[in-house]
């Protein structure tokens, strides 16, 4: 079952009066805004636009105001200053533009016609062109990865839109080039002055000559003829609905599905319906930055590190999903519909994936006293989006459970970042082949969980497991228990991990109880993986602060929308969190967002080559007195029709 855009009259069609504040942007919607831009004297021939996404409503927006603005960065490719924009469609006007320093800021997003443009002037430098030839290197053969600076101690870069290049050597169309890194070389460009700042060479280096093509037969080997047909049918078509274009309703949880250039999926309004009324749990949520930092000191990649989200913009590079190899089952797609660099719009067709799987039990027990055997399995419903930048392929996947369980997952596959591996090793990178390696990195995420649990009135308690001394009343040292810690300021919602303390934190709301008389919540579960590996005093620590800690707690403010600010390329640092908790708010019982760090750290091994299989993290939010009992009572035995005995008597077991 495929969605199309135009099934969708308010969610991808093309009208703009009929949209409601939570569908998504339309093909006629973004002309509208391109027109308003040019007319108002701020999009012309030398202007692109790095980023335009729909705002949300503002908070206590009555439901009927269907006024729908839009953000929007435009780029001076001339080297005049760069502005943010708000563009009202309703009202066809400007709401604001404000005019940006870019070396207070940092600079807009990558574009995409930039990446041809270090590639190009590289070719025809000289400095360039002497170091491949040194190498015995063909230019028309010589790939260039064009990633974003950072800052670092170059002070002539500030205020300048820098991006640097290292080399890769692709014998043939179909090669794949990252097997043969072109090490020891690296290029610096001004990409609006179109000037080559700077090529450092420290020597020629080894290229490794083994190929990575992984659709090679002779490297692949005979394709596996083991394998029998697993069918994945609904033939009444999935549990859910889709109106709206985009508004989703599964067993007992409703959602609206956004999109964001920046972002990719947004679930907003996640709301589960329980006793007959719809209890709200998160308004808005999404992974709002992503950073891959790498671990390699040497001169020509110790500045590597790339905000896959802030920088290069995850949600534009979103793929165009196919049934059978992305998603299985019966699915259901949306095409969210974004803008180019020119405000054309450009549809993502079947960039949202949706449906439901099987989720093994969900509950059972097999009674030795009453002969009751009980049975349920789970199922959950997938939200979906894959997006591809540069050398690694990235899945967003949100899951909900009948139980009431939100859960994220990140899947990161494609091809490993490459450099040559010296001679007598490296404390900083795995060998994958001959002479190839792969720097030791992170890929380390934020969620941004816009929390509204029965209402906005949310307070987060830290959990710990305490184990009690042996002594009066524990004689025999058997006893443990448990300690909450409220989060009452901004200053005490900085908060690391810990899974020798089985660290969780609950979100609730005091004013919400339970039959118990508790306040109802929601606690999250984090994978507990390192943070930042790097230095407190790098570079990168103070421009990806975010993730120095697993779990930062913001009171609510609407211009709050990334961990890292508004502008991370090129931004020395100090925006985003740090910025919104210096100023020590209280966050108890109020209006929250919840931001939660989390991420893999990756030390390459041999089987990531040539191609890595899917490695993947994340996090959990379980009910916690949420509901008054078990929600699931009411789910039914498996209605497969093999499944006849999952709820009949007797049977026999054990007590444990």
């Amino acid at each position: 079952m495929t969605l199309a855009p135009t099934d969708a009259p308010s969610g991808t069609g093309t009208g703009t009066g009929t949209a409601s504040a939570f569908s998504l942007a339309t093909a006629a919607e973004i002309h509208e805004v391109r027109s308003i831009l040019q007319e108002e004297g701020h999009l012309g021939p030398q202007h692109r636009i790095a980023y335009l996404g729909l705002l949300d409503p503002a908070r206590g927006t009555a439901p009927e105001d269907t006024d729908r603005r839009f953000r929007v960065f435009i780029h001076d490719v001339s080297g005049a200053a760069p502005r943010d924009v708000v563009v009202s469609v309703a009202r066809r006007k400007v709401d604001s533009a404000v005019v940006l320093d870019t070396a207070v800021t940092g600079e807009l997003p990558v574009l995409e016609e930039e990446f041809e443009v270090v590639e190009s002037l590289l070719a025809t430098d000289g400095r360039w062109l002497t170091a491949l030839a040194e190498r015995n290197l063909d230019v028309e053969k010589v790939r260039v990865a064009p990633l974003s600076a950072g800052v670092f101690e170059y002070g002539e870069e500030k205020g300048r839109r820098i991006l640097r290049g290292l080399a890769f050597v692709q014998e043939s169309p179909e090669d794949s080039a990252w097997a043969h890194p072109v090490d020891g070389l690296v290029a610096y460009v001004d990409v609006v002055s179109k000037e080559v700042t700077q090529v450092i060479d420290l020597g020629a280096m080894p290229i490794p000559a083994e190929h990575g093509n992984y659709t090679d037969p002779d490297l692949a080997g005979p394709v596996r003829t083991t394998q029998k047909p697993i069918s994945i049918t609904q033939p009444e078509g999935p549990s859910f609905t889709v109106t709206g274009g985009n508004h989703v309703e599964w067993e007992k949880w409703s959602v609206d599905v956004g999109f964001d250039v920046r972002e990719g999926v947004v679930l907003h309004n996640l709301a589960f319906e329980d006793g007959g009324r719809k209890r709200p749990i998160i308004n808005r949520a999404s992974i709002a930055e992503m950073v891959v930092p790498y671990g390699d000191p040497s001169p020509v990649r110790s500045w590597q590190n790339y905000f896959d989200t802030g920088e290069y913009l995850v949600g534009q590079y979103a793929n165009s999903l196919e049934l059978g190899c992305d998603c299985l089952g019966e699915i259901t797609y949306l095409s969210p519909v974004v803008s180019d660099a020119f405000g054309n719009p450009r549809e993502i067709r079947n960039g949202i994936c949706m449906h439901e799987e099987d989720w093994s039990i969900l509950s059972k027990h097999s009674d030795l006293w009453s002969g009751v055997t009980y049975t349920r399995r789970n199922r959950r419903l997938v939200i979906s989006f894959f997006t591809t930048i540069g050398n690694y392929d990235y899945g967003f996947y949100w899951y909900l459970y009948l139980d009431g369980t939100i859960e994220f997952e990140a899947k990161a596959t494609g091809i490993v970042f490459t450099s040559a591996f010296p001679e007598g090793g490296s404390d900083n990178i795995s060998q994958l082949a001959p002479g190839l390696g792969a720097p030791f990195h992170q890929h380390l995420f934020s969620a941004r969980l816009d929390m509204a649990i029965d209402g906005f009135a949310n307070r987060v308690e830290e959990e710990d497991v305490v184990r009690q001394a042996m002594g009066p009343g524990n004689e025999r040292g058997n006893a443990f228990t448990r300690r909450r810690t409220v989060l009452a300021r901004e200053s005490e919602g900085v908060r690391e991990a810990d899974a020798r303390a089985g660290r969780t934190w609950i979100i609730s709301n005091p004013e919400s109880r339970n039959r118990l008389g508790e306040p109802v919540g929601y606690k999250l579960h984090s994978h507990n993986q390192p943070t930042l590996l790097a230095d407190p005093d790098s570079s990168i620590a103070r421009r990806a602060a975010f993730a120095t800690k697993d779990l930062w707690v913001t009171r609510f403010a609407e211009e709050e929308r990334y961990p890292t600010g508004d502008f991370v390329n090129q931004h020395a640092g100090g925006a985003g969190l740090p910025a919104y908790v210096a100023q020590d708010r209280d966050i108890d019982g109020q209006d929250i967002v919840v931001w939660h760090t989390f991420g893999l750290t990756h030390f390459p091994r041999v089987e990531d080559w040539p191609i890595m299989p899917v490695d993947t993290v994340g996090f959990k939010l379980r009910p916690e007195g949420f509901f008054d009992r078990s929600p699931v009572l009411d789910v039914p035995a498996n209605p497969n029709q093999q499944a006849s005995s999952c709820h009949s008597e007797g049977g026999s077991g054990g007590c444990h």
